[in-house]
């Protein structure tokens, strides 16, 4: 059976961290910014951390 090639855009999007956490960022932070809070922006800004039922097609694709 031959190898899996990893997938580039999970490559891009997703990071795991030292304890085993996927991190990502937050979407709706590309364009239509003006009609958004501070605070939205704010908060759109952090990373968030992969749910669990999530975490194992992601770390399939990485």
């Amino acid at each position: 059976m031959p190898k899996l090639k990893t997938k580039s855009g999970s490559k891009k999007r997703f990071k795991k961290t030292a304890n085993g956490y996927i991190k990502n960022k937050k979407a709706f932070k590309n364009h239509l910014l003006t009609k958004k809070s501070k605070k939205r922006k704010r908060n759109l800004s952090t990373f968030s951390i992969l749910s669990k039922s999530d975490k194992k097609n992601i770390i399939k694709q990485i």
